[in-house]
């Protein structure tokens, strides 16, 4: 079984190679090999990452199909639907690894800064059900010289609200708490980089 040092290694590798522009993994399976991924899969990590249709998760990190167990929603928020999924990944098929996975010019922080800024002009009541999840990380860095500085502030925001979501799936579940413990799961937090496509981990 794969570790989480190890799962990490080759997310680390395949970004590298990703930025360097090598050729991606191969994702035209044989019939046979997708015949064997219909009955199973053995994903060695978990992604929770934004939906910005910019970070594909198996492209930037240059995974084939079955690699990757990927959870997307905007802002890479932590909803109960999501820390289920993550459960659900880590007791089934025993990934060793979550890496919550931001990105620069996040919208759903942009849209929760603008939400803070002009709170008379309130998106839909969906929308708000991410921005409210996302506001905790955001609303603090307002209150600092950074409220003074657009750009700075997305920039913080992202790496704080990826931050909050690493927390809540630390802190937030048993399941996921008791497998942390016993040193069979690891979470970390990562943001990609527009850019130039590197994926910077950190808290790790």
């Amino acid at each position: 079984m794969i570790t989480a040092q190890e799962a990490l290694e080759r997310l680390k590798q395949g970004n590298a190679e990703f930025v360097a522009g090598k050729p991606a993994k191969d994702t035209h399976l044989s019939l046979v090999e997708r015949a064997t991924l219909a009955k199973e899969q053995n994903p060695f990590a978990i992604i929770l990452g934004c939906s910005d249709s910019r970070v594909p998760a198996e492209i930037v990190f240059n995974q084939g199909l079955g690699d990757l167990f990927v959870i997307r929603v905007a802002g890479n928020i932590v909803a109960p639907s999501q820390v289920g999924s993550v459960e659900f990944a880590a007791e089934r098929y025993d990934a060793p690894l979550v890496v919550v996975l931001g990105h620069s010019h996040c919208g759903a922080i942009a849209a929760t800064i603008e939400a803070l800024r002009h709170p008379d002009q309130k998106p839909s009541s969906n929308l708000m059900s991410i921005v409210n999840r996302v506001r905790p990380s955001v609303e603090i860095l307002m209150h600092t010289d950074l409220r003074h500085d657009l750009e700075k502030l997305r920039k913080y925001a992202v790496r704080a609200n990826v931050q909050a979501s690493v927390n809540q799936l630390r802190h937030g579940s048993a399941v996921l708490e008791q497998l942390i413990e016993k040193g069979e799961l690891r979470v970390v937090g990562a943001e990609y980089s527009l850019e130039t496509g590197t994926v910077e981990f950190f808290d790790i």
